[in-house]
């Protein structure tokens, strides 16, 4: 396996970033060069893949990054939730005595696979979702990163792949973050979302676990997930498809959980709504999760939220908002919730990385519309998105001891 840049010239040998000092120019740089990984058909045992020690990100790794321009130009003030090409992503590979080489970070930039990569050919792969935040003094706040790493622990177990240590996952994070310093939007304006990747990238011909794999992170600054930001989305009930059934792997986050919905998705939003929510595959009455959110219903002082068992992802977003409902006074149940029990709510919200917290303005179930606070920011909503946005920003303290800082 080789790094390297395409060139007109062919593929030349990048050296390595490791121990250099990188100098990220104080003006948005021209498009970076396509990075390639070259994939060779090697004996396993020929592959170079002993494990070599972790690097930490201490202060001299952040002193390297110093010299970054505060913050790239571009509008922060219209800032949605896509891809923007950024500077640096983070490569460590694997092979099949399970330990990870030491990653390190190169331009942004395609990858290529060997065709038949078990990641293409059948969908061994995981990824995460996690967000860094820029505080008023300029430094960087990272949200429970270690509940990622654990999670793609558990995930790469279900897939049959191996996973890079807690550790590394953390430190893999740090150093992608100070990489792209300067796309960390300005507070208040958004976050830099970062997409930890996990897949089979050797190659395989009989379904069988990949002979090698790749940890890989790039990074996005975004803004709201859903065009309404911090407002009432609408969402209609699914009872003909289902997100996960017991025994599979809806509490995992593999990539093909999320390519089974964009059918029941795409039809929602030709029809106006903003996404969908599932219910379980055996009853079909009880609440599972919207398409990447989890789901709460709130009645009275109690606030109830489907239980994980099996078939609904173990949200890091949602952990934290029982936390924080549970330190406001509400009595929060984990267990099956009715459809019925929904329709019949005095409110509704959702989370997740990506939205944080989002209100539900109506529900549409079999014809029927359940409207929620007259199409407004519910009471429990917005006390709880704002405990948890100004703890996760830095604009509170940090009772809970979920953030990291990156000076």
């Amino acid at each position: 396996m080789e790094y390297g840049v395409a060139s007109p010239g062919g593929l030349l040998a990048a050296a390595p970033l490791a121990g250099r000092r990188l100098r990220l120019p104080l003006s948005p740089p021209p498009p970076p060069p396509s990075i390639q990984i070259k994939n060779r058909l090697y004996s396993i045992s020929s592959l170079p893949l002993q494990a070599r020690p972790v690097r930490r990100c201490g202060a001299s790794l952040a002193s390297n990054y110093s010299q970054t321009s505060e913050i790239a130009d571009m509008d922060w003030e219209n800032l949605g939730f896509g891809i923007v090409q950024t500077d640096y992503m983070y490569i460590a590979k694997c092979g099949t005595d399970g330990n990870f080489t030491e990653g390190e970070t190169v331009p942004f930039g395609p990858i290529a696979l060997n065709p038949s990569s078990g990641v293409l050919n059948y969908g061994q792969g995981l990824f995460e979702g996690l967000k860094a935040y820029r505080k008023p003094d300029g430094s960087i706040l990272l949200f429970r990163p270690e509940e990622n790493a654990l999670r793609m622990q558990t995930g790469a177990e279900r897939m049959c792949m191996p996973a890079p240590s807690v550790e590394q996952f953390v430190d893999a994070v740090k150093q992608t973050v100070l990489a792209n310093k300067r796309w960390v939007p300005p507070t208040g304006k958004g976050s830099l979302y970062l997409r930890p990747l996990l897949m089979g990238s050797g190659a395989v011909l009989g379904l069988a676990p990949a002979p090698e794999y790749t940890f890989l992170i790039f990074v996005s600054p975004v803004g709201n997930y859903f065009k309404e930001g911090l407002a009432p989305i609408n969402l209609i009930v699914e009872d003909k498809f289902h997100r996960a059934t017991p025994g599979g792997t809806g509490s995992v986050k593999t990539i093909g959980n999320y390519a089974s919905v964009l059918m029941a998705q795409k039809i929602a939003k030709e029809k106006g709504y903003s996404d969908v929510l599932y219910l379980d595959a055996v009853h079909k009455k009880y609440l599972e999760e919207v398409s990447s959110c989890n789901i709460f219903v709130v009645k009275g002082n109690v606030i109830s939220t489907p239980a994980i068992k099996g078939t609904i992802l173990p949200g890091i977003t949602r952990k934290s908002i029982i936390d924080v409902a549970v330190s406001k006074g509400f009595q929060v149940e984990e267990r099956l919730v009715s459809v019925d029990e929904l329709l019949d709510a005095d409110e509704v919200f959702c989370t997740g990385t990506a939205v944080v917290v989002s209100p539900v303005g109506s529900i549409t179930y079999q014809g029927k519309r359940v409207e929620y606070g007259h199409q407004s920011v519910g009471v429990v909503s917005q006390q709880l998105y704002t405990s948890l946005t100004s703890l996760q920003m830095g604009q509170t303290e940090d009772w809970m001891g979920w953030t990291m800082q990156l000076n």
